[in-house]
């Protein structure tokens, strides 16, 4: 495994979870950054997410590269090095490894653990691949290891995990992405599309409640690593499209009245009171195609899936 697999631990700390509880906490309106999601659990219920029916996102996009593998191909050309920020489990890249024909994989993930296993299966599943695990917070920087071959670069950001991002952060992500892979790079990215409200409510409150759970896993988090004093079933899921802001929002929401305490610091919330946890903006091709004018992303292609409810793009770096 030694010739195939090497892990970077790049041991992400650039705010570390007390600091983001503390000031997100003691801001107006509460908020936690989404990233503080993936710990080792968070990450598993994650993937469970995206086994729930009412998530549509991860089947419609998983057709649309398997469908469109070759097409992607052709326009790409094979030999190139594969970059995938928030790699997560790994999935979806399956449905293109044989055709793209990479050099290297370079899956990125916060959640070093939760990394490491799926970075282990994918090397029993494709043996022929060089798999370069980088342990690392995405949003802050894209670290290539030296070790990994010189060569064209594509990086794969699918799950629409842009949406993540306000269009402001986008922007700047993608121009970092634009930096990373060069002037022959490519980027294939998942974005998902505006619809019907209910289709996107159904599908962040889903009847098993696994996005609750993983919503309130974040307070499970935060009192096992840094001893807030605070009852997660104090608090709630609660998702919801805003039209105006173009995004879906998640929130844990206050039961009732009370206050956490952490490190002399006193958090009071008031009943129905949210802590913002993350968003999940949705875009018009034409609006997304419109973010990425200015940071050196040209289109090459974009297809849309299964009732336009999804939509995948292809980028070329100048």
């Amino acid at each position: 495994m030694a010739k195939r697999i090497t892990f970077h631990d790049h041991k992400p700390k650039a705010l570390s979870l007390q600091e983001a509880v503390i000031q997100g906490l003691l801001g107006k309106p509460k908020s936690i950054p989404p990233k503080f999601f993936y710990d080792e659990r968070g990450s598993a219920l994650f993937a469970a997410i995206c086994e729930q029916p009412e998530y549509y996102p991860p089947d419609i996009e998983q057709a649309m590269l398997g469908r469109l593998a070759e097409e992607i191909a052709e326009l790409t050309g094979t030999g190139r090095v594969i970059v995938e920020p928030g790699a997560g489990s790994a999935a979806k890249i399956r449905l293109l490894l044989d055709v793209l024909k990479p050099t290297a994989y370079v899956p990125m993930d916060i959640s070093c653990e939760f990394l490491k296993e799926a970075a282990c299966a994918l090397v029993d599943e494709f043996p022929w691949l060089p798999v370069h695990a980088t342990c690392v917070d995405f949003t802050h920087s894209l670290p290539i290891p030296e070790t990994v071959s010189t060569g064209p670069r594509l990086a794969f950001f699918p799950g629409s995990s842009i949406g993540n991002f306000t269009p402001e952060t986008a922007c700047q992500f993608l121009a970092m992405v634009h930096d990373k892979i060069g002037r022959d790079g490519m980027l294939l990215i998942g974005v998902d599309t505006k619809k019907d409200p209910r289709i996107l409510d159904a599908a962040y409150n889903d009847a098993a409640g696994v996005t609750a759970a993983f919503n309130l896993n974040l307070l499970h988090r935060i009192r096992n690593e840094t001893g807030i004093e605070c009852n997660p079933q104090n608090f709630e899921h609660r998702a919801f499209y805003n039209g105006d802001q173009g995004r879906v929002e998640m929130h844990l929401v206050s039961r009732c009245r009370q206050t956490l305490r952490l490190n002399g610091y006193r958090f009071e919330f008031g009943e129905g009171e949210t802590v913002h946890t993350e968003n999940s903006y949705k875009y018009t091709p034409e609006e997304f195609i419109a973010l990425t004018a200015n940071v050196g992303l040209d289109l090459q292609q974009f297809w849309l899936g299964e009732q336009d409810l999804f939509a995948l793009y292809l980028f070329g770096s100048r």
